[in-house]
């Protein structure tokens, strides 16, 4: 059997053999590690919190079956990375430990559990006693440690590793929720404060649109905002930032007068801290539960972003005899939400217009946080699906972010629909300022503006796809910049791209633009005058070409001079022959160059079609030729695949999240192993490795009995 055709169902932690536990315990350690480092030192992660939580649930799964591969340097005994050098270090006078995490009813009944049974054999608890638990929500932010002497502020810190953090005191003392002079009774002489620096998401939100409107980079989430706005270099910078401050916990405490974490935030208020309002002492589980609901529900309503509860043993006696164990105490839990979906209200559907006329609904949404991101926009698809689903402006819906990261509504919620909706009709006409009419394609359910590339909808969109990271990807030119340059006239087609370096002088003039950025501008546009000839391929936007099929024209074709050539044959032998090709006569018998074009792998009739109709446009060949003389469109370096690459002239698709690799790697790991990737599944498909969350690509694969594979089975596959 080919390695190619072999299916490894291992990688389930029963089934691995311990050689294979140590192999894949080393990886998932260095995983977690480099993610570690990315999100409490960069504040730049790449996975989302419910991936990492996964990566850290099978570590801690093939540590419970084989606990001889248990050490001091595995992520499981250790809370962070170590703090950056950029700060001065300040030692915690007690560590600031993490918590462990429940996701199922399960794992929670497990804490329950273990937590009966310590305390009866620690302490005299009775077998039907309660357990009181202090419940509260869980702030996403970033953990400090206030420093407290005769009640005044003297120094605040990360968490760090949990024994050490970065000293933030500047940027601390400009949050005004951090008291710098405690006041009330029963202050401890020396005394941490601990708790969280969060960003709320309306403040979040218009961060965002400053940035943007600025022409720079948004920002993925509040937490991760937050986080880098502390740790600024520049306690100035930390202090133009909307930071928020919870307070929930202590270290050193000398002396400690309360007896309960309730009593304690009690007294944190008398203080001048602000608590979180969502807390509540919970004496039964069936209580516990209904707290979790509760907040579950609330949670798109709120201000802040949460993801999860914490529980924690009310009698600080009992949280002493309890102790710890490795990186958590054994007194506490946070109890994570579901990641990838959440309820908002829907505020709104207007009509975007694509690059090729699409005309497609999106919702507008109250921001909420999926999956780590926060998304105020979501995708309704088309008039039929808004159909379907019924949603109606003013609805609480559920959404999720699906297989390929984009926000989908899921449905509406009926018992908090609004007494006075009304239903969603769909424009007979495109928003443009042509206001031609809209029509629906033929057996299809696009519907699409009729007014071509005179639409100034479809004109913006196909300049702002040119610059996209998949094309020209040039910083410092965001959608915003390229409407209001094609509104000004300084862009109408992709070549004034490149002849902006010439206009410095009117985009200085600018609102928003110095001359630091117009450098930077013309410096992006400057480096992409050289380009690959996929991107300059997938840029042009040519219907139903999409990047992965741009990588297989420029395999077939080899340079710009002959792809062009080749593309303008077809087209003109298309034209002669009218006829519908599927029907009347071969691809061959309309011409060579039709033929080719045809036959080249995941093109056929209809995408070939498509590809003659845009080369029959005079407007878009003159397109071409005009940015084929301000830039070098480099020939392609054909692969070379050897002879036994395991997965030699194999299709593989990729569908749905993965979370032990990026997809970028994903598919380059096929590459090399002499795949060709592509973005649809047909008959002519090998192989779909299947990721979280996966949609109709997989439905498909599985009707035309197309093998799949799980991303832990492709990454067994992809190493053997």
């Amino acid at each position: 059997m080919s390695k190619a055709a072999k299916v490894v169902a291992v990688l389930k932690v029963d089934d691995l053999t311990e050689r294979q536990a140590r192999a894949e315990h080393k990886r998932l350690g260095d995983e977690i590690r480099h993610h570690d480092t990315l999100y409490h030192d960069k504040d730049a992660p790449e996975i989302s919190d419910a991936d990492y939580d996964r990566l850290r649930q099978r570590l801690k799964a093939i540590e419970a079956r084989f606990p001889q591969l248990v050490d001091l340097l595995s992520p499981t005994q250790q809370v962070a990375p170590a703090p950056s050098t950029a700060f001065a270090k300040v030692r915690h006078a007690r560590p600031m430990l993490s918590l462990d995490n429940a996701f199922t009813d399960e794992e929670l009944q497990g804490f329950f559990d273990r937590l009966r049974r310590a305390l009866e054999r620690e302490t005299d608890l009775k077998p039907d006693a309660e357990i009181a638990l202090s419940c509260e929500a869980k702030i996403d932010g970033l953990s400090i440690s206030l420093r407290y002497k005769d009640g005044e502020f003297v120094q605040g810190a990360t968490r760090g590793d949990g024994t050490t953090g970065e000293d933030v005191t500047a940027n601390l003392r400009t949050i005004k929720d951090i008291p710098h002079k405690l006041k009330g009774r029963g202050v401890p002489k020396a005394f941490d404060v601990r708790g969280e620096v969060y960003m709320e998401r309306k403040a979040f939100v218009a961060l965002n649109a400053r940035q943007v409107a600025a022409g720079e980079k948004a920002y993925v989430n509040p937490r991760n905002t937050a986080a880098g706005s502390l740790r600024q270099l520049d306690p100035a910078i930390t202090a133009a930032r909307p930071l928020r401050f919870f307070a929930y916990a202590w270290g050193e405490a000398e002396p400690r007068s309360w007896k309960t974490h309730s009593e304690y935030l009690k007294l944190l208020k008398e203080w001048g801290f602000r608590t979180n309002p969502l807390t509540r002492l919970c004496r039964t589980p069936a209580e516990v539960r209904a707290f979790y609901r509760k907040i579950g529900e609330e949670r798109p309503s709120l201000p802040y972003d949460i993801d999860g509860v914490v529980y924690k043993v009310d009698r600080i006696d009992w949280q002493e005899r309890l102790g710890f164990v490795s990186r958590a105490p054994r007194w506490a839990i946070a109890h994570k939400f579901p990641a990838e979906q959440a309820r908002t209200r829907l505020n709104g559907i207007n009509i975007q217009v694509g690059r090729t006329g699409a005309l497609t609904p999106v919702a507008e949404l109250e921001p909420v946080n999926v999956g780590g991101v926060v998304v105020a926009r979501a995708t309704l698809h088309n008039a039929d699906e808004i159909e379907r689903l019924d949603v109606r402006v003013g609805d609480m819906v559920l959404i999720q972010r699906a297989g390929d990261v984009i926000p989908q509504v899921l449905g509406y919620v009926p018992e908090e629909r609004p007494k006075k909706t009304e239903k969603f009709h769909f424009p007979a006409k495109c928003p443009c300022p042509l206001r031609t009419p809209v029509k629906a394609e033929e057996g299809g359910v696009v519907r699409r503006c009729s007014g071509g590339l005179e639409c100034p909808f479809q004109q913006v969109e196909r300049l702002r796809y040119f610059v996209s990271r998949n094309c020209f990807d040039i910083e410092g030119l965001g959608g915003t910049h390229i409407e209001n340059f094609f509104n000004d006239g300084l862009l109408k087609i992709p070549g004034d791209i490149f002849r902006l370096p010439r206009r410095v002088d009117e985009i200085k003039k600018r609102e928003g633009w110095g001359d630091l950025s117009v450098r930077n501008l013309v410096a992006s546009i400057e480096a992409r005058r050289t380009i690959a000839l996929d991107r300059f391929i997938n840029a042009l936007g040519i219907p139903l070409i999409g990047e992965a099929t741009a990588k297989i024209l420029a395999q077939e074709y080899g340079d710009a001079d002959g792809w062009l050539a080749e593309m303008l044959a077809a087209a003109r032998e298309r034209k002669k022959h009218p006829d519908d090709v599927k029907k009347e006569k071969a691809a061959a018998e309309v011409g060579p160059s039709y033929g080719r074009l045809c036959n080249v792998e995941q093109i056929g009739v209809t995408t070939a079609d498509a590809m003659c109709a845009f080369f029959s446009e005079g407007h878009n060949v003159e397109i071409i030729k005009d940015l084929r003389k301000q830039l070098t469109v480099e020939p392609v370096k054909r692969r070379v695949i050897a002879s036994d690459a395991p997965l030699k002239d194999k299709i593989v698709v990729f569908t749905g999240e993965l979370s032990i690799m990026t997809r970028d790697a994903a598919k380059a790991r096929a590459e090399e192993l002499g795949a060709k990737v592509t973005d649809s599944v047909s008959k002519k498909t090998s192989l779909v490795v299947v990721g979280e969350n996966a949609g109709s690509k997989a439905r498909k694969a599985a009707e035309l009995g197309v093998q799949t594979l799980t991303e832990e089975e492709w990454v067994e596959l992809s190493r053997a």
